[in-house]
């Protein structure tokens, strides 16, 4: 099979999209507009050529202007109006004009209705738009004098004049119109770009914000917490269990500090991962009921840390309890318990700084578009519910 061709934004449209578009523009309708006036002049042209027209000459002329539009149009749509389109359309114009006594039948020049008036006002109107002010205004008024000379050489001064007030009329409007556009147009590119730049910028800050908590949130349930349970005393003597977390812990700190660690984005099971949470606390009474279920891994890794934090709240804070950790299915999505039968607290009495439930379970959570629920009250146990929407 042939390969398809991918037409691709060029930089400068989707850099300066106001400014990409006003280009198009003033590329699409010269080019249109040259070539309509060229096809439908020679058409007029050729239809009146009563004496002093000099048809050989006329036909030539009529000629050598069509194949120009032609070939204007083509250049423009392909290539955007370059500078020798400019120079090259107000050259012949000009000469056109020049030649209005052996090309303009002197019953069709007055009413600046002749071809040669159409095409002096499609030159000097496609050269404002096309050119810069600095050059193209010098380059309108070359054509109206070429227009004026031609009028006054064909023994009719009042179409001189009329017409010579048409065209300067329609460069100065054109220009000025051309200068307007082209201001506001940069001042909203400038806006949009200072507006792409604080996007940017505000997504760097956030993506580095977001790195930084999940980075605050693994060592806080990892490092932080082994060392926490060793400075309060629940660790008296060799340990199994801690050799273990420690294991696990350095596993932690060594994909932290490999930037290159990309998590895997398929299903899995979240009773699996449950599982293993349960089996990194042995010595933790636990009851468990999970029922099967498939989900994203960065939600399964986000709700396994969350249950493995709320545990270890459990072991830290509540030395003796017993837990429960139940993974369901419902209507809403995917719902995971973790209740525990110690002193409680009141979640309204725990300080803004306390990291725990705050970023190791809500955090994680909001992260992936769930939610966390903390039930608790001092004597009555703690429940945590976790929510995740995306499975029904």
């Amino acid at each position: 099979m042939p390969a398809v061709p991918v037409r691709t934004v060029p930089p400068a449209v989707l850099d300066s999209p106001a400014g990409g578009a006003l280009s198009l523009i003033f590329t699409t309708l010269p080019a249109m507009l040259r070539l309509t006036c060229g096809l439908v002049g020679a058409i007029v042209a050729v239809s009146v050529r009563t004496p002093p027209v000099q048809s050989a000459l006329l036909f030539a002329g009529v000629a050598a202007l069509t194949a120009w539009s032609i070939w204007y149009a083509t250049r423009a749509l392909r290539h955007g109006v370059t500078p020798t389109l400019i120079a090259g359309d107000v050259a012949l114009t000009t000469v056109a004009c020049l030649l209005i006594p052996r090309l303009v039948a002197p019953e069709v020049l007055p009413g600046e209705g002749s071809w040669i008036a159409v095409l002096a006002s499609t030159t000097v109107i496609n050269t404002q738009v096309t050119a810069p002010a600095r050059w193209s205004i010098p380059a309108g008024l070359l054509v109206v004098g070429g227009y004026a000379t031609g009028a006054h050489a064909a023994g009719n001064p009042r179409e001189a004049a009329a017409h010579t007030a048409t065209l300067l009329v329609q460069i100065g409007c054109t220009a000025m119109m051309s200068a307007v556009m082209r201001r506001r147009i940069s001042r909203a590119d400038r806006t949009f770009a200072a507006h792409q730049r604080l996007a940017r910028e505000a997504v760097v800050a956030r993506t580095a914000w977001e790195s930084e908590r999940r980075q605050n949130r693994d060592l806080h349930d990892t490092v932080l917490g082994t060392l926490t349970m060793v400075g309060l005393g629940a660790v008296t003597g060799p340990s199994a269990e801690l050799r273990r977390r420690c294991a696990a812990d350095l596993r932690t700190l060594t994909a932290l500090a490999d930037a290159r660690t990309v998590p895997a984005d398929g299903p899995v099971s979240l009773d699996d991962r449950l599982r293993s949470v349960r089996d990194r606390m042995p010595a933790l009474p636990m009851s468990v009921e999970l029922t099967p279920c498939a989900v994203p891994a960065a939600v399964a890794d986000a709700v396994a840390e969350s249950v493995y934090a709320a545990l270890s709240n459990v072991v830290r804070h509540a030395p003796g309890a017993t837990a429960e950790l139940r993974l369901s299915r419902s209507a809403l999505g995917v719902v995971v318990e973790v209740a525990d039968d110690g002193p409680g607290f009141d979640p309204a009495a725990v300080p803004p700084h306390r990291y725990g439930l705050r970023e190791s379970v809500r955090g994680r959570m909001t992260a992936i578009g769930g939610s966390a629920r903390i039930d608790s009250a001092p004597g009555a146990g703690t429940r945590i519910t976790l929510e995740w929407p995306g499975v029904g």
